[in-house]
This record gives C-alpha cells, structure tokens and sequence, in this order.
C-alpha cells in the first residue's frame, strides 16, 4: 500500500525538535537553524508497508526520519527482494539518488513513522553558505559509504554467529545515540529481512538465535531482544576478525 498521494503534510519546526542533536549539524547559529527550517519543505506520515519512494522514481528530496523505521531494498536477478539497510529516527534517507537523478532502491515503512522533507536543490545550494551544512552532508554520505563497506565485509567473510552479532550490537549501539537502552530493542523488522541483509537463510537466522539463547547470550521474547552478555557478542566479533 503506497498512501504518499494523500499523505498529511505537517509543519516543522527544527528549533524545537527532539532530533535536534541527532540529525543537524552541531553548532548552528539561531538564523541558520531557522534558514534550514525553510528548506524542510514539510513533514509525511507513512504507515506501516507505504514506500517513501520507489526505485526508478525521479530523485528530488533527501528524508530525516522523525519517527519510525524503514528498510531499503531493491529486487536480485533472481526477482527475490534484497534488503540493503535499515534506517531508525534521525536517520537521513535517500541519498541513492544522488548519483543519477533516480532512486535506485525501495524505502518501505516498518511501521507507522513520519519524515521531514528537504528538497535536495535547495539543501545543496543552501550547503554552499552554511560550511556546517556542508560538512554534515559530507559526512552523511562518508557514513553511507563506511555502512556499504560493513555490509560487504559481513557478506564475504564472516559466520553465521558473527553475522547475527554485528547486526545486534550496531543496531543496539544506534538506538543508544538516541536515549534508548543499549542492551535491549524491539525488532521492527523480519527475521526474513535480518537474512536477507546479512546474507542468510531465515532457517540460519533462527537456528542462530536459538544457539545465542542456549548460550545466554541473548534473550529473546517474540521481537523483543534483551542482550545479557554483551562482551560474548564483541568476542563473536573479534574471533572472526583473527
């Protein structure tokens, strides 16, 4: 279901958001907070299965995440789905069509969420006046490109149970950047779409889960993770790195 049409435009103010700190560059005078606030053009809602846009889509606005999450994916040759990233609240989406004017990936709603608008012209122009505006966009894309090259590097070299680990522990360590707890979270996504980011089948997600628990390393109700030993997770990760 793709509700964008008829999505509820909302104001924005950044002065006052709560992702303040997360999402916008560190120190911003009180003028060119309020110049970036021209720029966000609005604030979409989307509910849980809507596209916040589609691949092949003309490329005309970058996204911060207000609330909610998102997963990226595009189709294999094969026509099976490919889940390339999962995105959470201070986030900033959409910068794959950067490079050809066009989307080159689906972004799907986990859940209810809502996004800020930026169109990306006049974020770019905007960037050119404010040097921390820049850095920041700079960075944002340094990140997407250090996050490709982990990505890579789970996919080519590393076991089930190191696989399982890093997802845990950088998901665990992101949603701790934004106030939550940083040995528990509640999975907003599928353990099909786990396997597919990482590369695996969803009968070796679960199995490794179920090797985790027996380990009392995590504990798991339904969606809900609870890590009880976190240095046995890093170890998972260092072993694999010897």
């Amino acid at each position: 279901m793709d509700m964008r049409a008829d999505a509820p435009k909302i104001n924005v103010a950044c002065s006052s958001c709560h992702l303040r700190d997360v999402c916008l560059p560190p120190g911003l005078s009180s003028s060119e907070v309020a110049r970036l606030e021209d720029v966000v053009s609005s604030q979409r809602r989307l509910m849980r299965g809507d596209h916040l846009f589609q691949n092949g889509e003309r490329f005309k606005a970058i996204y911060t995440i207000r609330s909610g999450f998102f997963k990226t994916s595009f189709a294999s040759p094969d026509g099976r789905e490919q889940v390339t990233g999962f995105q959470m609240a201070g986030d900033i989406i959409g910068l794959d069509g950067i490079v050809h004017d066009y989307h080159s990936c689906d972004a799907i709603a986990l859940e209810d969420a809502e996004v800020c608008v930026m169109n990306y012209d006049h974020i770019e122009a905007l960037s050119r006046e404010i040097s921390g505006l820049q850095r920041h966009v700079h960075k944002v894309l340094s990140r997407e490109i250090l996050n490709d090259h982990g990505v890579m590097l789970l996919l080519g070299s590393m076991r089930a149970e190191a696989r399982l680990a890093t997802f845990l522990l950088n998901l665990t360590q992101r949603l701790h950047t934004r106030g939550f707890s940083p040995t528990e979270l509640v999975l907003r996504m599928t353990r099909d779409d786990i396997g597919s980011y990482l590369g695996m089948k969803i009968e070796t997600v679960s199995r490794t889960f179920a090797k985790l628990i027996e380990e009392g390393i995590v504990e798991v109700k339904q969606r809900h993770i609870r890590i009880l030993n976190k240095e046995a997770l890093k170890q998972l990760v260092v072993l694999e790195k010897q």
